[in-house]
């Protein structure tokens, strides 16, 4: 899995403490709506040239982890 936290940060002065990509106000959860509306990588990477490829996939990585920790009661 992809090393995420070289590119993913939570500041709490930065969108209310939402994970989100390191020298941006573009949270994880941005970049995962933006595919589930129907984006491509292609699409998001050219709506923001200021993203590399990485730090969007580090958005996958992210999610996967945060589900593989997550407990169901």
């Amino acid at each position: 899995m992809k090393d995420y936290k070289k590119f993913i940060s939570i500041e709490s002065d930065v969108r209310f403490g939402k994970p989100c990509i390191k020298g941006t106000r573009i949270s994880v959860y941005d970049i995962l709506s933006w595919f589930a509306h129907g984006m491509s990588m292609e699409d998001i990477l050219n709506d923001y040239p200021e993203l590399k490829r990485e730090q969007v996939e580090a958005c996958f990585a992210y999610a996967a982890d945060k589900e593989h920790k997550m407990r169901v009661a």
